[in-house]
């Protein structure tokens, strides 16, 4: 799919990885809703880029602000082609430690943000997707899901985390066969260790020593290659149902 005059709308828009997607898809000519919950961080956004891109308040968590997002960028833009859910946290937490188990509405809080939020998101826009005219392949629409290498190779105290994303991963394919007869796509990318906000917190030095575990490059990923696998996957009409590791080959140990 061509992204020039298409309608993205990327949840977690306002940082990172989905602020790095919101700039691609603006800059190869798309008009962009942003879905965030922070609301200075979106508008921002929004003065930086012009008047293709708009904001949404959006927590991912809440079904109402999700369907009033999706109906913002319908009645905006008339459409949504593009979409792309960033929206996501982790917290660090062991099955269980000295004073008790693990907290079940952390575990519940995570799942319901990474994967709830996840799919609340792209059900309520892929209804309106199958509405699309189609191209000349077929396509009405695209939808990028992140996922992330913990889905994989969870690391202690990482269950809930793993589990909200091995969920995302679980799902790819089958949405991709419910979706086929609609000409919806869709794809999962799984991110290795990116420099984004949650990792910003930590001191230069520790951000290097994660960044030499990776194989090669040596370095932690840039918000920019995640924005560039986004732009494949849109614009490959072959790739479905596939969930993609961008991690520079790294392959997590237990700690």
């Amino acid at each position: 799919m061509e992204i020039k005059d298409r309608v993205g709308f990327v949840t977690g828009g306002a940082s990172g990885l989905g602020a790095a997607t919101v700039e691609m898809l603006y800059g190869k000519g798309a008009k962009v809703m942003i879905a965030d919950f922070n609301e200075a961080n979106g508008k921002a956004l929004v003065e930086k880029l012009g008047d293709r891109a708009a904001f949404c308040l959006m927590d991912v968590t809440n079904p109402e602000q999700v369907k009033a997002g999706i109906e913002k960028a319908m009645e905006m833009f008339g459409a949504i082609d593009i979409l792309v859910n960033c929206a996501g946290t982790g917290f660090a937490m062991k099955t269980v430690g000295k004073d008790g188990p693990h907290d079940l509405n952390v575990f519940k809080k995570i799942v319901e943000i990474n994967l709830f939020g996840t799919f609340d998101t792209l059900r309520q826009a892929a209804f309106h997707m199958q509405k699309n005219a189609p191209n000349e392949d077929k396509e009405r629409g695209v939808i990028i899901n992140t996922a992330s290498v913990a889905a994989f190779e969870g690391q202690i105290g990482q269950v809930a985390y793993s589990a909200s994303k091995a969920g995302v991963v679980g799902m790819t394919l089958t949405i991709a066969r419910d979706l086929a007869r609609t000409g919806i796509r869709i794809c999962a990318i799984a991110p290795g260790l990116f420099d984004t906000p949650l990792l910003a917190m930590l001191p230069k030095e520790a951000k290097d020593a994660l960044g030499v575990q990776v194989p090669f490059p040596d370095r932690l990923g840039k918000p920019k290659e995640f924005a560039r696998m986004v732009q494949s996957i849109v614009e490959n009409p072959y790739l479905n149902g596939e969930t993609i590791r961008l991690d520079g080959a790294i392959r997590m140990t237990p700690k």
